[in-house]
């Protein structure tokens, strides 16, 4: 897990333990995603109260990979208001440490979508960092699955197909801005939007 989301975690911490019932389907959808083990569960529900699973919880998660922090939004699918503070909280965190390119960019060309040239470029910059991306933007793992098995011998056409789907999906909602934030919260380097906008 990333420093600043193991920072958002620390931060936001007590709230958390208030706000969340992880006992249910967050930690399940995390130990189906494969961020938590059988182990894991059983120390969580070894806790006595809700907060303390919570707090275990929040204990393991820095521990379990880079994928863990974007699995653990995902799993908050009963408690959005919670998913989203975190988004936004995470978002002004990236902008305060990257300064974010954002404000450079017209904003007539933030509210478009982007083109399919501009998202085929994206895919030509972008690694494996390109499924948190997606993950951010509302894809699911079954469509990252699905990008991978229509073209299993092209990481580009994979990238390129998800982001497709995301556009269409999202239609008018699918602007350059959405896209810009999830690189960023993503930790992409600014001048791989900048070469996406040329």
């Amino acid at each position: 897990m990333k420093a600043h989301h193991r920072q958002l975690l620390r931060t936001h911490r007590l709230q958390l333990c208030a706000d969340l019932l992880v006992d249910g389907l967050v930690v399940q959808y995390l130990y189906q995603e494969g961020i938590l083990t059988e182990n894991h569960l059983q120390e969580i529900s070894a806790e006595v109260t809700n907060q303390r699973k919570t707090m275990k919880l929040l204990d393991i998660l820095p521990t379990r990979g880079p994928m863990a922090f974007a699995a653990f939004l995902d799993s908050l699918q009963e408690f959005p208001w919670v998913r989203d503070h975190l988004k936004a909280q995470c978002l002004e965190m990236q902008e305060e440490r990257s300064g974010t390119p954002t404000n450079i960019i017209p904003p007539h060309v933030l509210a478009k979508s982007p083109t399919d040239k501009q998202i085929s470029q994206l895919a030509s910059r972008l690694g494996v960092e390109w499924e948190q991306i997606v993950i951010h933007l509302g894809l699911s793992q079954a469509d990252i699955y699905r990008c991978k098995v229509n073209y299993p011998s092209s990481a580009h056409s994979q990238m390129v197909a998800a982001f497709i789907m995301w556009r269409q999906r999202l239609g008018k909602k699918a602007t350059t801005e959405a896209l810009c934030k999830s690189l960023l919260a993503a930790e992409v380097d600014p001048s791989i939007i900048q070469h996406m906008l040329q």
